[in-house]
């Protein structure tokens, strides 16, 4: 971190952030919007010490972030990406920071089925790299999609292909250095949280994954104080927007701004499909959508996630028209060399 000319008495700006979480159960408090805001402010811009972060990070784990807090984090990151002042038209934000996919990342053709019938998808993550695991980008690679270099040509795919994804290493190199801390951490900090509401080209409508079912709220809660109308929040794989099928799937949502809960019932019935064994299979994913690999779970996980963004983002009037489009879409889908998907870069 960047050094000051203070001298060792002198108080550090940061100092007063770390007492106000971390003076003991009954004295510290969270951050209020604001100061959450600065906090994050001051972390992007490196001008804190690398104890002062690690304290920071690890008492909000302990003790869990705020909506509030959240949002505030989410106000300084947006405010150093590197973006239009006419941002290119997306429709439906999709991140993907999951960092380690315990199951295949299916859901990329879900997201690359509902582009192929007109719907303009961002999705921005991390690399999500670990051994034995297959990673968003790696796997939208070898469909032949990879990451815009650029948010000018992220801007041209969404207009001309309806599908643009953006590493977070292109729209905010600082939020992106937070994440190479967890081998020193040890565990998930804030970044991991908030870096899925960041929304950077302002698209109307949400779809978020979460590894535990409590965090649904929280991110329902920080949607609303960002001002986002339209949400859709699900525990899925690994953390991602990854429906399940084989279980019932509760929803988190914003409808034009107001708050509310739903439950997608099971699709399969013990399927017994084996998702964790899988993960260093990338193959199979392309051949989902080619024909050469069949099996019922896989596919329904792509059509029960494409369904609940259909029904978010208005095209279908309930869950019975979603699922009923997506499957037909998945049945009229073009499958000689991914056409209707890799068109990205043709």
């Amino acid at each position: 971190m960047t050094k000051d000319r203070r001298t060792k008495s002198d108080p550090h700006p940061f100092a007063e952030m770390l007492r106000i979480v971390g003076r003991g159960p009954k004295l510290s408090r969270p951050l209020d919007e604001a100061e959450a805001e600065d906090a994050m402010r001051q972390i992007l811009a490196e001008t804190i010490e690398p104890a002062q972060l690690g304290a920071f990070l690890l008492l909000l784990r302990y003790r869990g972030e705020t909506p509030e807090e959240l949002a505030g984090f989410v106000r300084a990151a947006r405010a150093i990406i590197d973006v239009p002042r006419s941002p290119p038209p997306a429709q439906l934000d999709w991140p993907s920071y999951a960092d380690r996919h315990r199951q295949l990342p299916w859901f990329v053709l879900a997201a690359l089925l509902l582009a192929a019938n007109e719907v303009k998808i961002v999705m921005h993550g991390i690399a999500g790299e670990s051994e034995g695991y297959a990673s968003t980008p790696a796997a939208l690679e070898h469909l032949g999609v990879r990451a815009a270099r650029s948010v000018a040509e992220a801007a041209d795919r969404l207009q001309r292909h309806n599908f643009a994804y953006m590493p977070i290493e292109l729209l905010a190199p600082s939020v992106a250095q937070l994440f190479t801390l967890r081998p020193m951490l040890g565990v998930r900090s804030a970044v991991n949280t908030f870096a899925r509401e960041l929304n950077p080209l302002g698209a109307p409508y949400q779809l978020l994954g979460v590894f535990h079912p409590n965090y649904r709220f929280p991110h329902q809660r920080t949607a609303e104080l960002l001002g986002q109308k339209h949400v859709a929040i699900l525990k899925g794989g690994g953390g991602e927007a990854q429906r399940n099928p084989e279980k019932a799937c509760a929803v988190s949502m914003l409808h034009d701004g107001v708050a509310g809960e739903e439950e997608w019932p099971a699709m399969l019935e013990n399927a017994g499909y084996r998702w964790r064994e899988e993960t260093d299979r990338i193959d199979r994913i392309a051949g989902l959508w080619t024909g050469d690999f069949e099996a019922d779970a896989p596919r329904a996980a792509v059509i029960g996630t494409a369904a609940i963004a259909l029904k978010l983002i208005g095209r279908a009037a309930d869950q019975r028209d979603a699922i009923a489009q997506a499957e037909a879409m998945w049945r009229e889908r073009q499958r000689d060399k991914f056409r209707a998907i890799a068109a990205t870069d043709a």
